[in-house]
């Protein structure tokens, strides 16, 4: 249903609906005049979404409002899908997805808090795990230099170790349940070579050095009794070169693509001239890239007691997926079908896509990642780019945009949903760009970057705007996903810099505490599940927003100035976080939650 009020003065004589499904001409639909009130026009029509999307029953649409006075056409122009002006020529559509009737995201997740966990930088837990002489052990956890390259760009073996494991992941769960977390995402943890387990060699065996299965198999139970569910990273599209599936080195008996030409698994990966000119990951030669054309090869994954349905039946909460873009839409769908088969709808499935995923092209191919087959959620990097444009570049309305455009986008259960991020094992530490902007990291050597931190006053003032950030995180639509360590003050540059260990016992207690309320506060305040969400207000370096439904409304003003700011609310409030009433003035650098 489309309604449009009209001011008379705007002289049109009728109202045009102009739609087109992405890639096909435009549709025409003539809005009907239905009211004329206090010089305001009223058009309306309705529109059976079966009949715009035909057979696939669902579609991406972008349309535009044109209104016609005698020889003059206007035609509404909109930059966040949300706000618009009038134009005398077209620019600027609006955007409609339309998702399948039956879509629907597992609701235990919505009003979670999440924890980002690269395992073997987290935790040194006391339980077995399996000695290897092919790594560095680094010894010093509260010190200790991790391995780089002198230049970046450069190949890293990313064979030192600081001992990090999944018993440490259990012993410290009461640590995490004080933090408000219900989610842990765990960094990949299938058999691998490198520290970081992206070159998987294994799918069906969890890492010895991370405890193996029986160490995964005691998280899993032990997690459940502290109500936290455990989320895989699936890296699906490449293995390792050293892997049971390629098997470059003969360390699994030659029976490989690359150490056999009979390997069964010969034709799950593309070669050009066997065996060493093959399809890599951007280049990468250690990740030869899966050829997921191959019915066989897609079938391990997706297929019945392949790898997605064996560890949701195990009990995990579900999947991230690695570089989803690189994953075709039939993986995709029969991902989903086996996942939620599996789980009766309840394991959530998020995937890596950095940009705007209801629109987004990979690969000059538009994909349908939210349109009910496929994804559940994505990883929210515009949000956190929003956050940064906020509290770096004082532009609250850069934020404001980016908060409109996706609410605009996304289904409303992909909203409550989305993996809200400031930092990620792909990006620098929050603290640490909120400190310096990044500044000159990029022309600075990593034997520079590897012991650079900030200076006290710096740090000091990032650790205020950190806070500021995760206020908007906790509260925004979406859950909050908390990398490893960004509470407790941890900095770091770009990888392998923001993969530091954590500083057990050296936690920064100001900004602990913060996010142990914030998670307190989603636990205990529904609306940040499932509420409605509004922009009020935004200009310069105060943002201001509501969460609401039919009988409660909650507020949250965050000023990121050096002023106090004034914003007056229309009834008696207290703030969430401190207790105190509020009186219509944020202090400077604060951010309250108003109830």
């Amino acid at each position: 249903s489309f309604t449009v009020d009209v001011p008379r003065s705007l002289g049109a004589s009728a109202v045009v609906l102009r739609i087109a499904k992405d890639g096909c001409d435009c549709k025409d639909i003539p809005l009907g005049f239905i009211s004329s009130e206090r010089g305001n026009d009223t058009y309306a029509t309705k529109i059976k979404t079966d009949e715009l999307c035909g057979n696939e029953g669902c579609g991406l649409f972008y349309y535009e409002i044109l209104f016609l006075r005698g020889a003059d056409t206007l035609f509404t122009s909109t930059h966040n899908f949300v706000d618009f002006t009038l134009k005398n020529y077209s620019d600027g559509k609006f955007l409609l997805l339309i998702h399948k009737r039956d879509f629907k995201t597992p609701e235990w997740f919505c009003g979670k808090t999440m924890y980002h966990i690269f395992v073997d930088r987290f935790c040194c837990g006391k339980g077995s795990t399996e000695a290897r002489d092919d790594v560095i052990i680094n010894g010093d956890w509260d010190n200790g230099v991790m391995q780089y390259v002198e230049h970046h760009g450069e190949p890293l073996a990313n064979n030192m170790f600081f001992g990090g494991n999944l018993w440490g992941v259990a012993e410290k769960l009461p640590y995490l349940e004080s933090l408000g977390v219900g989610v842990i995402y765990l960094s990949p943890i299938f058999k691998a070579y490198s520290n970081h387990k992206y070159d998987t060699g294994n799918y069906f065996e969890i890492d010895g050095m991370f405890g193996g299965n029986e160490a995964f198999e005691h998280l899993i139970k032990t997690a459940a009794k502290h109500g936290i569910r455990i989320i895989l990273d699936g890296v699906f599209n490449h293995t390792g070169d050293d892997s049971l599936y390629f098997d470059k080195y003969g360390k699994y008996g030659g029976v490989g693509a690359y150490s056999s030409p009979a390997s069964k698994y010969r034709n799950w990966f593309s070669f050009r001239s066997y065996p060493d000119d093959y399809e890599d990951w951007w280049g990468i030669k250690i990740l030869p890239k899966l050829d997921h054309t191959n019915e066989e090869c897609r079938s391990f994954f997706t297929g019945e007691d392949g790898v997605c349905e064996s560890y949701v039946k195990q009990g995990i909460g579900g999947w991230r997926l690695d570089v989803a873009d690189e994953l075709s839409d039939v993986f995709l769908d029969e991902l989903r079908a086996s996942v939620k088969d599996a789980s009766a709808g309840e394991a959530v499935i998020i995937g890596e896509v950095w940009e705007n995923a209801a629109e987004k092209i990979a690969y000059s191919k538009r994909r349908r990642y939210l349109q009910g087959d496929q994804l559940d959620s994505v990883m929210n990097y515009p949000l956190r780019n929003g956050i940064l444009a906020f509290l770096l570049d004082k532009d609250a309305s850069a934020l404001a945009d980016t908060l409109k455009c996706l609410y605009a986008s996304y289904p409303k259960c992909v909203c409550d949903c989305l993996m809200n991020i400031v930092g990620t094992h792909d990006t620098e530490r929050i603290l640490t760009l909120l400190g310096d902007g990044g500044a000159d990291a990029c022309e600075l050597p990593n034997s520079v970057l590897a012991h650079k931190h900030l200076d006290e006053s710096s740090r000091a003032h990032a650790i205020k705007l950190q806070k500021l950030a995760a206020a908007i995180q906790f509260t925004v639509f979406g859950v909050p996903s908390v990398f490893y360590g960004d509470e407790a003050g941890l900095e770091g540059y770009g990888d392998p810099f923001c993969r530091h260990t954590f500083p057990w016992g050296r936690e920064n207690g100001e900004l602990l505490g913060h996010y142990r309320r914030l998670g307190e506060i989603r636990k205990t305040e529904p609306l940040f599940a499932d509420g409605e969400f509004e922009i009020l207000a935004a200009d310069g370096e105060l943002i201001a927003y509501r969460r609401y439904n039919d009988g409660e409304s909650i507020t949250v003003i965050v000023n990121a100035s050096d002023s106090a700011a004034e914003f007056p609310i229309k009834r008696h409030a207290t703030d969430l976080i401190s207790g105190r009433g509020y009186s219509g003035f944020v202090p400077p650098l604060t951010a309250v939650i108003l109830k």
